[in-house]
């Protein structure tokens, strides 16, 4: 299975809705969250070019936000990760 990374705050309905639609394809993630370590929030603008929450990386590769998740499993992008639950 995958690597699964996602970068989230507290309060962020997106970064919610996230982490359930990769529940819902049986993928495990690791999440990081940057509003308790502004560390964590410097490596993520850095990784992703982008300072808003969710930011998520599979294996390595920048998937995105939720936005992006979304439209990568509606086109069946995700099933190259291992999920398809």
């Amino acid at each position: 299975m995958a690597r699964v990374e996602i970068y989230t705050s507290a309060m962020c309905g997106y970064c919610v809705a996230a982490k359930n639609l990769l529940k819902q394809k049986g993928f495990d993630y690791e999440e990081i969250r940057v509003d308790l370590d502004p560390a964590q929030r410097e490596a993520m603008v850095a990784r992703a070019r982008r300072s808003t929450v969710p930011q998520i990386f599979i294996d390595g590769e920048h998937i995105g936000g939720f936005d992006d998740l979304a439209a990568l499993n509606r086109q069946g992008g995700l099933e190259r990760f291992g999920g398809g639950a």
